[in-house]
């Protein structure tokens, strides 16, 4: 990509929004401009300029069979998410897709129709460009135009966090996933296993397990099969489904959601097997760290993950608005 005007379009990787601008052009007159005014001396012009740029992979092209490539784009720090936390919620939110998206500055409003409460929830990570008390306005609008509660998604123990609290917002403790989540990473551990397989569109069976019905609606299908590069992971046993999974690749993250096993076939190294065959998948197409979004209370999965090698990153939590919430 050459220097100078970056294209039109918002390309969103890591967490990272980047918009078009002419670097090159504010190189050159950014310090004239600030001598102009009596500000500061060139010199010093430059200097706060290029303390200010960071350079991140973006991912540019996404395909069915995920092809990309990386190319080192100088963005303005303020337009960069620096928290390791959230720059992985944004690539977590790009592997779990709402049917309607919309934007705060960094902050991702989501809607789909009610299903999962990761892809209809107001993912408050990075800055909002407005005051809190004005961005949650614009949350509880969005919502409200969407026939969904009004919902933010911020990471435990994180200043937006205090923000909420202060603004009359609380936890969410009725969420019925639970609203305390763990997310956990690991490394992408490839290994062959003859029990599980990853194929490129999901089945009846395959529906029928990770979503409780063989026919999905539109909202359903649109997060579980609308990311760029989505496997479905499936066990099979005397002919039926007895364990599923699904993966999707971001950049060079995994992100393994909605794994279940039948009653029956439990304790049997399915869980695990579809662990390696996606893990397997993934590797395949690029990724070198794999990430899930356990809920606190779900003491099997964590268990099982554990024994995987998998470790806490941070943890995030649901909110809604209190009595008195302005």
């Amino acid at each position: 990509m050459p220097r100078g005007l970056a294209s039109a379009p918002v390309f969103r990787g890591l967490g990272a929004t980047v918009t078009g601008y002419d670097e090159a052009g504010l190189l050159r007159l950014l310090p004239f401009l600030i001598c102009f005014f009596g500000v500061q001396s060139p010199i010093e012009a430059i200097r706060d300029l290029v303390d200010q740029i960071v350079v991140v992979p973006v991912v540019l092209a996404c395909d069915a069979h995920y092809s990309s490539w990386r190319y080192p784009i100088a963005l303005p720090m303020h337009n960069v998410s620096v928290n390791a936390a959230e720059r992985l919620e944004h690539a977590c939110a790009d592997a779990w897709p709402a049917v309607t998206e919309d934007t705060i500055g960094q902050w991702r409003l989501r809607a789909a129709g009610g299903f999962t409460g990761r892809a209809n929830s107001a993912l408050a990570a990075g800055d909002p460009g407005v005051p809190i008390r004005r961005a949650l306005g614009q949350v509880r609008r969005f919502a409200d135009a969407h026939r969904i509660p009004p919902v933010v998604q911020a990471v435990h123990g994180s200043t937006t966090e205090a923000a909420l609290e202060a603004a009359g917002w609380r936890p969410h403790v009725e969420h019925p996933a639970g609203h305390d989540v763990v997310v956990l990473t690991g490394a992408v551990a490839p290994g062959a296993s003859p029990d599980a397989r990853v194929l490129d569109h999901p089945t009846a069976g395959w529906w029928s397990l990770v979503l409780g019905e063989d026919t999905p609606g539109e909202a359903q299908r649109h997060v579980l099969t609308g990311a760029p590069c989505v496997g479905y992971g499936v066990a099979e046993r005397e002919g039926t489904t007895a364990a599923a999974g699904r993966g999707a690749v971001v950049g060079d993250m995994l992100h393994v959601a909605r794994l279940a096993v039948v009653t029956e076939h439990r304790r049997r190294g399915l869980a695990r097997a579809l662990m390696d065959a996606l893990g397997t998948w993934g590797h395949g197409l690029g990724a070198t760290h794999c990430a899930l979004q356990v809920s606190l209370g779900n003491d099997a999965a964590l268990t099982l993950y554990d024994r995987l090698g998998f470790a806490e990153h941070h943890r995030y939590r649901y909110w809604v608005p209190g009595p008195g919430a302005r």
